[in-house]
């Protein structure tokens, strides 16, 4: 494989973060998650961490060197977390479990499989223009889909933020899969949450992104817009963005090339959990003590449902 990625995630104009990111490859597999956390102080930044940590985790267990069904690895990688969830929230008597937007990819064989449960976004972009997009599992999707809004209408409506599929809630979350999608040479593919999709748009999002120098300059660049146009009701902002190369063409700045990985070896990214929730405002009293205590129950419930 050889393709070149970016992620990077803000907290925008709220107090923490509680979007999580990460990708992780080996030599003939990679994937990339994105989670956008719902529940406040605390909670929600732990049931997304609980999701990337927990798919990225059974990847590393799975792709040797990749995977042997990828849309079975989604299912189950969802499920599972969905269920390590609720079982932390159990575990410590919360009278709500934390929920999770999720969405995850998988590229192998030069073809992406992805699934989500929420309203994080996955776009597939080619010549500057969207190939396809996840859509949403929320009340306006439904209200736009039965002719009732318009897009201009949705983007200003008041129930634009309410989903119904997510990880952590109450019923099973629906996930949705897409087909299975050979990608090209140039090809780009983009998974961000509903901060950096919602004031951009479709159109703007794919522009700016295809007409980026690199994923280094684009992604920061279309986050800052993002934050601009957002305004003080900024949410938390995340993307990961990766360009597929695989041929025989001279290396670009930042460009992976897995063709002489070892078979068992993997190349991860993901924030540790006290420093991904870092924001720009002042931090919610939680000492090191207690935070250090999260990360080992949310090692505990990801531990649970591992095999």
């Amino acid at each position: 494989m050889k393709f070149t990625i970016y992620q990077e995630s803000r907290p925008g104009a709220r107090p923490t973060n509680e979007d999580r990111i990460a990708y992780c490859y080996s030599r003939d597999a990679l994937l990339m998650v994105v989670a956008d956390g719902m529940g406040g102080h605390l909670h929600g930044e732990v049931a997304a961490h609980i999701a990337v940590q927990y798919i990225t985790e059974a990847f590393q267990r799975e792709a040797r060197p990749k995977l042997e069904d990828p849309f079975l690895f989604l299912s189950r990688g969802l499920t599972n977390a969905h269920h390590a969830i609720l079982d932390y929230a159990a575990d410590r008597f919360l009278p709500e479990a934390p929920r999770t937007t999720c969405v995850a990819c998988v590229v192998q064989d030069s073809i992406a499989y992805w699934a989500h449960a929420g309203d994080s976004r996955l776009y597939a972009l080619r010549g500057g223009r969207v190939l396809s997009h996840t859509k949403d599992h929320s009340r306006l999707q439904r209200m736009l889909d039965q002719g009732l809004i318009d897009r201009e209408a949705a983007a200003r409506h008041p129930a634009r933020n309410r989903i119904f599929s997510c990880l952590g809630g109450i019923q099973s979350p629906q996930i949705d899969f897409s087909k299975k999608t050979p990608l090209m040479t140039g090809d780009l593919l983009v998974l961000c949450t509903d901060g950096v999709w919602a004031p951009l748009g479709d159109e703007l999002l794919a522009q700016r992104l295809s007409a980026a120098p690199s994923l280094a300059q684009g992604v920061p660049l279309l986050l800052t817009e993002a934050e601009a146009r957002a305004g003080a009701t900024c949410d938390n902002l995340s993307m990961i963005a990766m360009l597929w190369q695989d041929n025989y063409a001279p290396d670009t700045l930042g460009s992976v090339s897995t063709r002489t990985m070892p078979i068992d070896s993997f190349t991860t990214q993901m924030e540790e959990f006290a420093k991904a929730r870092k924001g720009q405002q002042p931090l919610p009293d939680l000492s090191d003590d207690e935070i250090e205590r999260a990360i080992q129950e949310i090692n505990a419930a990801i531990k649970k449902f591992s095999k």
